[in-house]
This record gives structure tokens, sequence and C-alpha cells, in this order.
């Protein structure tokens, strides 16, 4: 019995799985074990393509990237308004566009409204539409809007990121050449934590943070004092500790957000309003930095 036994443990010995010799991979499972490389695609009809986003809902990244798009049209530049919030697109109402853009077919054509070229989901639903999509929709939605839409001769466009990281950052990321993005914030901790995430999942993907705003960050008082009711300070110690700009500030005025609900934002309404000029000079440092 003990010589069966050393028998079997010398031929046993012999066998492949009791070796520390690791099997070969065929040459099929090492492509699919490769890391996917994507392709990133320029949006076809434009020069520049700068993203807007916020990690955090409510926090004025709409307001922003309508005024921005404006103010650089303001300095001499052709701009194009990508809404991408596919859940809660806010152009439509924002430019006050209540009509379907038009198609050869092939492609979309943009709305044009103050000269600025539009594309939105909401301009293909009812505004009180809800669109119940999965994400494999929302991503075919985002790149029917960057591949197949009449985009034509622009110097920038400007992409109204939904809130968060999720589906359709991840493919503008990944499949979209994307020069640049803006992170807006309000001043809270709770934002913060989310601008955060938003920051690594940029630099994850290899996308320039080009600064931090800090959006709704004050406002002036009837006694001409600046009251910062959502704390002090917070974006620009954020922008500090991941080595971004901060771009600066923007105080709450309730002519922004008048203006907006109307359908006509602050620098086209006002261009000589405090807060329009603030997004003009934002507008000027793009346009020097990329043109």
């Amino acid at each position: 019995m003990q010589k069966y036994i050393v028998s079997l443990l010398q031929k046993t010995s012999n066998d492949s799985f009791m070796t520390d010799k690791k099997p070969e991979l065929s040459d099929a499972m090492k492509r699919k074990l490769q890391p996917k490389r994507f392709i990133k695609n320029p949006i076809v009809g434009t020069k520049f393509t700068i993203a807007i986003s916020s990690a955090k809902g409510g926090v004025g990244k709409s307001t922003f990237a309508t005024n921005l798009a404006l103010a650089l049209k303001k300095v001499g530049c052709k701009v194009g308004l990508l809404d991408a919030d596919i859940y809660g697109p806010s152009i439509p109402k924002m430019f006050d566009i209540n009509e379907k853009p038009k198609s050869d077919g092939q492609k979309l054509d943009p709305i044009t409204k103050y000269d600025i070229q539009c594309m939105s989901i909401g301009f293909l639903t009812d505004q009180q539409t809800p669109m119940i999509w999965r994400g494999p929709m929302v991503t075919s939605a985002i790149k029917t809007f960057t591949q197949k839409v009449n985009w034509k001769d622009l110097d920038f466009i400007i992409v109204d990121m939904p809130p968060g990281t999720g589906d359709t950052q991840l493919t503008f990321s990944q499949e979209i050449k994307m020069d640049g993005a803006i992170i807006v914030s309000t001043p809270q901790e709770v934002a913060l934590l989310d601008v955060k995430r938003g920051i690594k999942m940029f630099d994850k993907l290899g996308v320039k943070i080009l600064g931090l705003v800090d959006n709704m960050s004050f406002f002036v008082g009837d006694d001409g004092k600046k009251y910062k009711i959502f704390g002090e300070g917070g974006v620009k110690k954020t922008a500090e500790e991941f080595q971004k700009e901060f771009l600066g500030e923007i105080p709450i005025n309730p002519e922004v957000g008048n203006s907006g609900d109307q359908g006509k934002p602050i620098v086209e309404s006002n261009s000589d309003h405090e807060i329009s000029k603030i997004y003009l000079d934002f507008a000027k440092k793009i346009k020097s930095t990329y043109l």
C-alpha cells in the first residue's frame, strides 16, 4: 500500500496541474484581456470642445454654460451649445426654444438662437416628458448629438454636462476629443465632496481641467455687505488641494435667475450687468488660450 501511494505521488507530481508552470493563454484570449483603447473623435464642425461640469446638481451649471456661450459670442467667437443633460435638459427653457430641429435624413440641423447653434434632447420631446432611459440609450443619444448634427464652422462648442460622474461623462471623456473642462460648484461642503470626485474622474480619463468656479458665492444685501450663506473659500481651497486653477467667484443675483427663466440669459439681456462682465472676462481668457 505504501509503495502504491509513493508511486501515485510521483505520477501526479509530473502532471501539469501539480506544477508551478502557468498555462499558456491563446492569442485570442490575450487580445480580450488587453485594456480597451478608445479613439477620441472631435465633434465635426468645431475646433474646440469645452465641457461645463458639476458633480452636484443645483449649483448653476446650466446658467454658467449658457452665459459663457453667449459671452464667447460677444468676444467674437462662433459658438455652439450642446445640452448633454439627457435626463434634465435646460437649454430649451433658458433659450426659449420651442421648435424641433430639421433633418436631411442623415443628420440633424442645430437650432440657432442669439447666434448660438444649439442642440438638446429637449428639442425632440415635450418639456414635461421624463426620459426614462437606460445607459445605452443615453450613450446613443450623445453619439448622435456629437457625430450626427450639422455643426457649422464653430470655434467652440460648450457642452452642458449632466451632474455626477455617470454614463454621459464616461462617453464624452473616452470617445470625444474634449479640449478642457470647467467645474462649477457652490462653496458648500456637500457639493465639494462631489467636486473632488469629478476632478479625480477627469484626471483619470485624461481630460484637462481648465479650472474651478465658485458660483453663488455670496450676495450683496441692501446694506452693501457681502453675505456668504453657503460658506466661504471652499472651492478655492479645493482647487489648491488638487493643484487646479481657481477661475473666480460669481455672486448670487436675482436678475440672473429671472433672465434665464424668461429665455434670455443675463449676458444677452444686459451685457453691461456686473455678472455679465464676469462671464465676458472668462470668455476673453478662454479665447486667448485657444485662438
